[in-house]
């Protein structure tokens, strides 16, 4: 089981609110990816959970039962950092199974679960070398490994892909995804990465100054923002956001419209001129500048012939989306 309830819980470092007060259920089996900018309070919350810090006030309950003051080691929990935190003179077999030493755990018993997770991660050929000897990616792992060994009810992943290059992120993304096909537990993921926070979660739980925005699946998120902060946040690249007399024409004090329902067509509601034009062989991601309105954002096929200092005509080819002055959404 990992069923993890959060009420009110809050997070206070002397007059500064960190987490002013949450509410979040996260069902057993589910993939939940906490993203929002530096600062949100993403990481703060995940600590929260694990127990690395300590809770103002509210009440954290793991699988029905109060944790709020149990220590990280009662929690059932395990958590997988942004550093690997290996131990350098260890074997790989030695770094997996140390938590399970520090347990009392028969050898047997470590043995078996040790080849069990070097199975699961693609690490049996690496179990008698030394972390020095590993690539980061293949540290990463390990590193998942000694979490995998204790059998949580819970992962906890803080940031644990940011130390490594492009193409390894998108590798471990999908080893990560496989990983909670596979063992059907409760994952939590802190990212900043909306792009991992899209293609990993089940949910997807948006921060912002330690409040949240809105809960929900990926498609939902970036189909129906709450607000022009999701709206904003989730998609890339980001939505362009339009104010003046071209939203009032829809009801609204903004509008916001995606790079890809942008279309470049000669009967199009904007002029404007091109700036920077990237092709990127399957799509082209283009600035224009629009006179009146501001810079658009488009995003278009590999094969859009615009240039530097162009003059091209847009039109919206998608959903509008509108909101009000305070920047919630209009239905």
């Amino acid at each position: 089981m990992g069923q993890i309830t959060l009420k009110q819980v809050r997070k206070s470092f002397g007059d500064v609110h960190v987490i002013p007060g949450v509410d979040l259920d996260i069902q057993d089996g589910e993939f939940v990816v906490f993203v929002g900018p530096s600062g949100c309070g993403k990481s703060t919350l995940l600590r929260l959970i694990a127990g690395l810090e300590d809770t103002t006030a509210g009440t954290i309950e793991i699988d029905g039962k109060n944790a709020t003051n149990l220590p990280p080691a009662r929690r059932g929990l395990a958590m997988v950092f942004q550093s690997y935190a290996l131990y350098p003179h260890m074997t790989v077999r030695k770094n997996i199974a140390f938590p399970l030493k520090m347990a009392g755990m028969t050898e047997a018993e470590q043995t078996k679960r040790v080849e069990r997770a070097a199975k699961v991660l693609n690490l049996g050929s690496y179990l008698d070398r030394r972390p020095g000897q590993l690539s980061g990616g293949q540290r990463q792992r390990v590193a998942i490994g000694r979490a995998i060994v204790r059998e949580p009810a819970a992962f906890l992943f803080d940031e644990p892909l940011s130390n490594l290059d492009a193409a390894l992120r998108v590798g471990m993304r999908q080893e990560i995804s496989e990983l909670h096909q596979s063992l059907k537990t409760t994952m939590i993921y802190v990212t900043h990465d909306q792009v991992e926070a899209m293609t990993m979660a089940d949910k997807i739980v948006v921060l912002n100054a330690g409040r949240i925005e809105q809960v929900g699946a990926p498609l939902e998120l970036y189909n129906n923002p709450r607000n022009l902060f999701v709206a904003g946040f989730i998609g890339s690249p980001k939505m362009n956001f339009i104010t003046g007399p071209e939203a009032e024409k829809h009801g609204a004090h903004t509008i916001g419209v995606r790079p890809e329902h942008i279309r470049v067509a000669d009967d199009g509601i904007w002029q404007g001129v091109v700036g920077l034009s990237e092709h990127l062989g399957s799509d082209s991601f283009i600035k224009v500048d629009v006179s009146g309105i501001g810079v658009i954002n488009l995003r278009g096929p590999g094969e859009l012939n615009v240039h530097h200092g162009d003059r091209i005509r847009l039109s919206p080819a998608g959903k509008i989306h509108r909101f009000d002055a305070q920047g919630l959404a209009l239905k």
